[in-house]
């Protein structure tokens, strides 16, 4: 407790808890966009789909099974942040939708080094290409998902992260982030 607080009982009070953005992050077709939107709804938390953020000209590249660049990232990966720290500022709490494949394109979206979680949603090559295969409307072709898994640097026990495994079905999956996290829903 601080001196001011001794001498003004009224300045005891806890204070506010920090806000927090989730990133559901992880190669396509790990489920990112499902159990964000389970997690926002379930939470009551402001929501973004990372996917919409993106320049046209990325959509189209994706769109025509070409991997993006680091080049091609950097502005996307820049309005996630700006979205990010827009939450942040407020107070709110959020959910976005980000591949988040590299640990550099983390240090960007997690550049204050507090307020965010990366939950990772981990599955299998054979596990995710098969969810693809089925999968439709969607402009990133289930042929750049080896590309995906090959830029892929999984998180670090020094970055703020959470494990989850995609073998379940989104509504557990939300439900365990929750219970993870001992998020109030």
């Amino acid at each position: 407790m601080s001196p001011e607080s001794l001498e003004h009982p009224e300045h005891s009070e806890q204070p506010a808890p920090q806000a927090q953005v989730l990133v559901l992050m992880g190669v396509t077709g790990c489920g990112k966009s499902t159990v964000a939107a389970l997690l926002a709804g379930a939470l009551r938390w402001d929501f973004e789909e990372g996917d919409a953020l993106h320049p046209r000209a990325n959509v189209e590249k994706m769109a025509s099974g070409h991997p993006l660049t680091d080049e091609d990232r950097w502005p996307w990966l820049e309005k996630v942040a700006a979205w990010i720290e827009g939450r942040l500022d407020a107070g709110k709490n959020g959910v976005i939708t980000c591949s988040s494949l590299k640990r550099s394109y983390r240090d960007v979206l997690n550049r204050r080094g507090t307020g965010v979680v990366f939950v990772y949603l981990q599955g299998s090559q054979e596990t995710i290409a098969a969810r693809l295969a089925v999968r439709r409307g969607h402009f990133m072709p289930p042929a750049l998902l080896a590309s995906q898994f090959e830029t892929l640097e999984e998180p670090q026990p020094d970055e703020p992260h959470l494990t989850i495994n995609v073998g379940p079905a989104p509504k557990e999956i939300a439900r365990e982030i929750i219970d993870a996290l001992k998020l109030k829903a």
